[in-house]
């Protein structure tokens, strides 16, 4: 079964890494009515691909904003995109309804990107670029409004730029408790790893991001 919707198959491209890092999701009614959720997975795992087609439209866009936080330009965030569905529709049947649905599907996602950036690993060493495209810039309004955008975008692009420094760990940690709003201890079971350590693992974070930050901002001021 091919599970890329052509919803995600749409899903606007060329955005920027900065602009996917900034990016707050919506709750959507799938998420707040647990009863609905819960019905399509049961149909789903009985083989309905209707279902599984629901549960897709209703958590793709929390899917590729992750992978693309997580591996830092649109073609392997979507690539990864395409991997997790493969492997909720592989183990849904596995699911224990007990959980909360969308923190075992963030750990679907964290561990896809996982295993993608240790194909990459020789490139760890350089900063993930950030994409660029011209089309989604909407021309300000007034000279205020255009210098306005220029520091949000630079000050986006430097934020994304920093996690993408970040060892792998921390940068889940981080991704999942600063950005995505998960609690300390909803982290610790995302990653299964205890709460002492993903504590740990956010402070490193917090300081490395605020010392790149600093960094970056003093030798911009310099030149």
């Amino acid at each position: 079964m091919k599970v890329e919707s052509p919803k995600l198959m749409n899903a606007p491209r060329g955005a920027t890494m900065a602009l996917a890092m900034e990016m707050k999701l919506p709750e959507n009614a799938l998420a707040q009515n647990q009863s609905a959720l819960a019905y399509l997975i049961e149909r789903a795992v009985a083989g309905d691909h209707a279902a599984f087609e629901q549960i897709m439209i209703h958590s793709q866009q929390r899917v590729l904003a992750m992978s693309w936080r997580m591996l830092g330009n649109e073609a392997d965030a979507r690539d990864a995109s395409q991997e997790v569905f493969l492997r909720v529709y592989k183990y849904l049947k596995r699911y224990d309804q007990n959980q909360d649905f969308f923190a075992w599907l963030y750990r679907i996602t964290v561990n896809v990107c996982r295993d993608l950036l240790k194909k990459r690993r020789h490139q760890n060493d350089r900063i993930i670029p950030i994409d660029n495209d011209e089309g989604l810039r909407e021309i300000p309004a007034s000279q205020d409004d255009s210098e306005q955008m220029l520091l949000s975008t630079e000050r986006h692009a430097l934020i994304a730029q920093a996690i993408a420094t970040l060892p792998y760990k921390e940068r889940a940690s981080i991704v999942l408790r600063d950005v995505e709003g998960f609690s300390t201890e909803a982290v610790a079971q995302i990653l299964q790893s205890s709460a002492t350590t993903v504590r740990s693992q956010i402070s490193s974070a917090r300081r490395k991001l605020r010392d790149y930050c600093l960094s970056a901002l003093t030798r911009g001021g310099r030149q």
